[in-house]
């Protein structure tokens, strides 16, 4: 028969064991970084100024970034190639246990149209959406456009935790100059980077599923 001590000491790890289970089950162990557009798709453009350039680039810098803190990432596209909506898709649906963030630029026909947006498809992908949008926001200080409801294909038919991401217009004469420099879709990629990992921390702490 055990101890009291023993029998104590067996409930404790028992304990210890389930919350860690329960720990794990809450995190996300994947990344699937989405550059928008690619190949013949080149997505929001003016003149030579090309989405699918500029997403591209800020999605490596995200994945550089990640993987430095330790995440594992996987890029639905590495060079300028197309990808066909659904093969995006089943990318991040490959992962059980993942977040998906697509990343792009905007344009309009409205000249003065500016800002950045972060679009989610379920309640289950609003706060990744949030936590994503807020720490861009402060880390670019661009116009805050909001979160928003969405049914763009990549975030409607993902199974995990899934966002649209758009880092500014490129018709606008200032946000154009902005997004062109190195230094600013750094500064956009290390906000989203961050809003990762709060989302992260947070799901761990149980305050989103």
């Amino acid at each position: 028969l055990l101890s009291i001590h023993s029998f104590s000491s067996l409930i404790t790890a028992l304990l210890l064991i389930a919350s860690s289970c329960l720990v794990s089950a809450r995190a996300f162990n994947t990344i699937v970084i989405d550059a928008g557009h690619g190949g013949k798709d080149i997505g929001g453009n003016y003149g030579k100024v090309y989405e699918k350039h500029l997403a591209l680039d800020t999605a490596k810098r995200m994945e550089y970034m990640l993987k430095r803190k330790g995440y594992r990432t996987r890029m639905t596209r590495t060079s300028d190639v197309f990808l066909s909506l659904q093969k995006r898709a089943s990318i991040g649906n490959r992962y059980s246990n993942s977040i998906f963030v697509s990343i792009h630029y905007n344009y309009t026909y409205r000249k003065a149209a500016n800002g950045i947006e972060t679009f989610y498809y379920t309640s289950r992908s609003k706060p990744l959406a949030q936590y994503i949008h807020r720490a861009t926001i402060k880390k670019t200080r661009a116009f805050d456009r909001g979160v928003k409801f969405a049914r763009y294909y990549v975030i409607r038919n993902a199974k995990n935790p899934a966002v649209l991401f758009e880092g500014g217009f490129l018709q606008n004469s200032r946000e154009r100059r902005a997004v062109k420099r190195g230094s600013y879709r750094q500064r956009v990629a290390e906000g989203i980077v961050h809003g990762i990992e709060q989302y992260q921390a947070a799901r761990r702490k149980g305050r989103v599923r």
